[in-house]
């Protein structure tokens, strides 16, 4: 059963979505810009217990809260974790205000037709029901549009609502991830094919189900204007896709009803060497910024 706090929250907060799902290709790159090398890790249970640190250390800052940060997405283990001694998603929800979301996919294929589907999700039923158990709220799964190509563009759409339907199934609702990348010379041709792809997929879902969709920020200002006022959506968000945050914030800025849902441009500045006054300050001014970028729209 979807919790109405919630749910009121994610439809109509002020702010934006905190992404702290590094999985295990990502978190290498994100510890080091956090300024811990490689070799301050021996395996992957250090490597992850160090940026569970992070985002705890992240979580607990007394700016972290559901007044500017609607929600977060968390990695599976850090739901299987705790932070300040509580359940993660119980921590987030109960003493911070923040929603939570679990990321659910396990990592890309390799590329085909110009896009990279996700791999397949073994036991993701299971899984479906610990994120339940756990107090998740939602899911959220990514794959990648590197080429403008029609055929590709439509099989890694397709891929995210029939996954998004078993969420659904479960009660949780599916943040639909097909990231364009920001480097392509026809990253325009291929928002015209997403947002047409999207818009066909959505017209046949039942009308009571609704989804989230997270996507990169897009050339032409408005252009998922249709999907931020679709009844079936309940909320765009924005993946801040390799852009700094100024220029994040900026395109951010320029599309109304879209808020930001970021991950290194959220974390870009902190680092493990900083007091935690100046660590709080730093993710303060952060927040901030994507805070005001996020409701400008």
């Amino acid at each position: 059963m979807i919790d109405q706090a919630q749910l009121a929250q994610i439809r109509d907060g002020k702010g934006f979505i905190a992404a702290l799902d590094q999985s295990g290709g990502s978190t290498p790159k994100a510890l080091r810009l956090y300024g811990i090398e490689d070799e301050a890790y021996t395996n992957d249970d250090e490597m992850f217990a160090l940026i569970h640190q992070m985002r705890s250390r992240i979580v607990t800052a007394p700016a972290f809260t559901g007044d500017k940060v609607v929600g977060a997405i968390l990695f599976e283990m850090t739901m299987d974790r705790e932070i300040g001694g509580t359940p993660a998603a119980a921590a987030l929800w109960n003493t911070h205000g923040v929603v939570p979301f679990l990321k659910v996919d396990k990592g890309l294929m390799d590329p085909h037709d110009g896009v990279q589907l996700m791999k397949p999700i073994d036991g993701m039923d299971t899984l479906l029901a610990r994120a339940t158990a756990s107090g998740m709220f939602g899911t959220k799964m990514r794959s990648v549009i590197a080429e403008a190509n029609p055929k590709g563009i439509q099989a890694i759409v397709a891929q995210q609502f029939e996954i998004g339907k078993q969420i659904l199934s479960h009660g949780l609702i599916p943040v639909l991830e097909p990231e364009i990348s920001i480097t392509m010379a026809d990253k325009t041709i291929a928002e015209e094919m997403l947002l047409t792809e999207i818009s066909e997929q959505l017209a046949e879902l039942p009308n009571d189900q609704q989804v989230m969709l997270k996507l990169t920020l897009p050339e032409k200002a408005n252009h998922y204007l249709p999907l931020v006022q679709h009844p079936q959506v309940l909320r765009v968000v924005a993946l801040s896709g390799g852009y700094a945050r100024h220029e994040a914030n900026t395109r951010l800025s320029q599309n109304a009803g879209i808020i930001a849902s970021f991950s290194r441009a959220l974390t870009e500045g902190l680092s493990v060497r900083q007091s935690d006054a100046e660590f709080n300050a730093t993710l303060a001014a952060t927040i901030d910024s994507i805070y005001d970028a996020s409701v400008s729209g």
